[in-house]
């Protein structure tokens, strides 16, 4: 996973919506203050902005920052025709070329460059004259020559980032839109809030100059006497979200039309590959408004919503701190607002704690979390402060509601066994993150209504077929057959040939190399590189029935990895608990097969389901399961499938099987998919299972 540069070293979400409050903590005695700012006054003006990698500090008051940067520091694979962006605390002045630089180590030449920064004045973009060289480390620089458009003021202290480019090989994979609120859906989502924010986010980094400017890149309109809303657009870095606010709510009863044309382009110059019949294309979705308007209230944290708990011992130095925001009916939390100034974590003496990122769920929009830089010290009690007020956290109401008062609790660092449990791994998808299925043997599908769909992107190599039928080359599955077999997709089908003769092919190996990332070091169906923590029985079946009592280890697990040397069939109810951490991970290793138990269709109840299904509670989220088999997978009739399937060979859904998360076929030798009027969706795609209870992926 991708993730933006904090101006304390780690990530951040930031946009251009919203100005940066500075970076004081709640609770700084005066004399500490002032302590402080002559300190940082000190570091900008000897240019070293080296902080402690826990216990950190930010830069000067009152003068500008960078809150985020693409590509990350240390970012690896960087497409070489790509751009560099970074975002500022506040507008800009135009910021000279000799201002922002990138620069190699000989016999690299130091490429050149033009700067330009967007309308806001908050996001500077560099453009290199050609594209950077293949495999080749580059160091980006802004340097304190850049200065505050509104008091002249120059950077705290010089920002220095690094990155490595990828092979030789032109990104031309189009970026698209993954989620939108209110949610793209068929028929088209109805009630929505009369005064909420409209939203998309995007597959890729985008260029936000094709999105702010102009106004007419992204449009909400409705039909007359209806009179079309204006408003403005902004961008946000850390969350790839384009947010369009009225200037006043929405006209109640009314049906809106919302448009992303194929102006908006990723930071390589790919145009949108939105919804329509040919790419590239606008994406395009409707929603009607309820009744009335929604009554303000302010925005809320729960005790029970918060992780670590408040007075908590012994939590895991390594563990990541949640909240998760009550807000409105039908809102989100404003992902602008949710950043290192917002939410932050301090020690002793109020001494700052490095964020590796601060970051909204996207999926939800309600659960913020902050990852630290480094692990925490044990024995020592940390506050984790949510800022309230004016410059604190908001939801996307019109206007924006937010807290009435800062919201703080204590925890304790410190397993009070001395161990924590052992991390489970973060699986990177690379290039084939977006990517809804892939088959290596090509896909076979039949004609029995409803036709499947897949909400994602498909990549097809060495066999890329539909029912044996060459597929089209130009993004779709093409005939398959001509029997009205060919399946519907919200997506791109990439091929050897298209979009070129290499992306494809490096698609399929960051999937294989994610394949042996959670496979065991004994294979099969050969030596990967994740030991589970947890042995599974042989003949692993996991779930139960309906209604009946968890149990861990059968139909209950809570985040970890687990391995089994045999086969892994579900049946009936699997309940993922991520036991209020929405960054959970759940790794399910299979020696054999991974299956599901074949069912009916039907409504579920508490207490009775003819389908198997894998419920996800706690924050669980069908991106952070993974699925690992040494063979082939099934998911059988009606089954209510979540999480990513990479499986070695084949993947067969059977009739009405749907799946939440990726299916990726072949991964390490030849394998086929096989359809039969599913559904397939991507994390962040809409996801309608036939008795579901989630209309969006996650």
């Amino acid at each position: 996973m991708k993730r933006f540069e904090s101006v304390t070293g780690g990530t951040a979400s930031h946009s251009t919506r919203l100005p940066n409050n500075g970076n004081q903590v709640a609770g700084f005695k005066p004399l500490m203050w002032f302590t402080t700012l002559l300190l940082a006054a000190v570091v900008a003006g000897c240019g070293n902005g080296v902080t402690d990698p826990v216990l950190g500090g930010g830069g000067a008051t009152g003068l500008p920052t960078v809150t985020a940067v693409t590509p990350v520091n240390n970012d690896t694979g960087v497409p070489i025709n790509r751009k560099i962006t970074a975002t500022f605390s506040e507008p800009m002045a135009p910021i000279a070329s000799a201002n922002f630089t990138l620069t190699c180590a000989s016999p690299c030449v130091n490429p050149t460059g033009t700067v330009a920064l967007d309308v806001t004045k908050r996001i500077a973009t560099y453009t290199p004259a050609a594209n950077l060289a293949p495999t080749q480390l580059y160091t980006a620089t802004i340097t304190t020559g850049a200065k505050s458009l509104a008091t002249g003021r120059t950077l705290a202290s010089s920002k220095v980032w690094s990155f490595t480019t990828g092979t030789a090989v032109v990104s031309m994979i189009p970026p698209r839109v993954t989620l939108t609120v209110p949610a793209t859906a068929t028929p088209p989502t109805t009630n929505v809030v009369t005064n909420t924010t409209i939203s998309a986010v995007f597959s890729k980094d985008m260029y936000p100059a094709t999105l702010v400017s102009p106004a007419t890149n992204f449009t909400v309109t409705c039909a007359a006497p209806c009179v079309s809303p204006a408003g403005a657009v902004s961008y946000d870095v850390g969350s790839k979200t384009a947010v369009y606010t009225p200037t006043a709510a929405l006209k109640a009863s009314t049906t809106y039309t919302a448009t992303i044309t194929t102006a908006a382009m990723d930071l390589i110059g790919n145009a949108l590959a939105g919804n329509q019949a040919t790419l590239p294309n606008n994406y395009v979705w409707t929603f009607t408004t309820a009744a009335g308007p929604v009554v303000a209230a302010p925005v809320t944290v729960l005790s029970t919503s918060i992780s670590p708990a408040a007075a908590a011992v012994g939590v895991c130095p390594d563990a990541s701190i949640n909240a998760t925001f009550t807000v409105p009916s039908g809102l989100r939390m404003d992902p602008a607002t949710v950043n290192t100034t917002t939410f932050t974590v301090t020690g002793p003496g109020s001494t700052v704690v490095t964020a590796a990122s601060v970051l909204l769920d996207v999926a939800t929009g309600r659960t913020a979390t902050f990852t630290t830089s480094a692990a925490l010290t044990n024995g020592v009690t940390y506050t984790a402060t949510i800022k309230s007020g004016a410059s604190g956290v908001k939801d996307m109401a019109i206007p924006a509601n937010a807290m009435v008062s800062d919201y703080t609790w204590s925890f304790t660092a410190g397993p009070a066994t001395g161990v924590c449990a052992p991390p489970v791994v973060i699986v990177n998808l690379g290039k084939a993150s977006t990517f809804g299925m892939a088959a290596s043997a090509g896909v076979t599908n039949t004609n029995t209504a409803p036709i499947t769909h897949i909400n994602g992107d498909v990549v097809l190599t060495a066999t890329p077929t539909c029912n044996a039928v060459a597929v089209d080359n130009v993004g779709g599955f093409g005939l398959c057959g001509s029997n009205g077999s060919t399946p519907t997709i919200n997506g791109t089908v990439i091929t050897p040939v298209y979009p070129d003769t290499t992306t494809a092919t490096a698609i399929m190996n960051d999937l294989r190399a994610a394949f042996l990332s959670i496979t065991p070091p004994a294979g099969p169906p050969a030596a990967g590189s994740l030991t589970a923590n947890v042995n599974l029985p042989a003949g692993t079946t996991l779930g139960g029935v309906p209604g009946s009592a968890l149990v861990q280890g059968t139909n209950y697990f809570v985040a970890n990895s687990y391995q089994s040397t045999t086969t892994i069939l579900v049946t009936g109810d699997l309940t993922l608990d991520a036991q209020g951490n929405p960054n959970a991970v759940f790794v399910f290793q299979s020696s054999g097969s991974v299956g599901t138990a074949a069912g009916a269709p039907g409504a579920c109840t508490p207490s009775t389901c003819a389908h198997t299904r894998i419920l996800l509670v706690g924050g669980a989220k069908a991106s952070n399961v993974w699925w690992q088999a040494g063979t082939d997978a099934t998911l059988e009739l009606y089954s209510e499938f979540q999480g990513n399937i990479l499986a070695s060979r084949t993947i067969a859904m059977k009739t009405g099987a749907t799946s939440c998360g990726r299916l990726l076929a072949g991964a390490f030798t030849s394998g086929q998919f096989t359809f039969d009027s599913n559904i397939v969706s991507v994390p962040g795609q809409p996801f309608a299972p036939p008795a579901g209870y989630s209309t969006i992926c996650q």
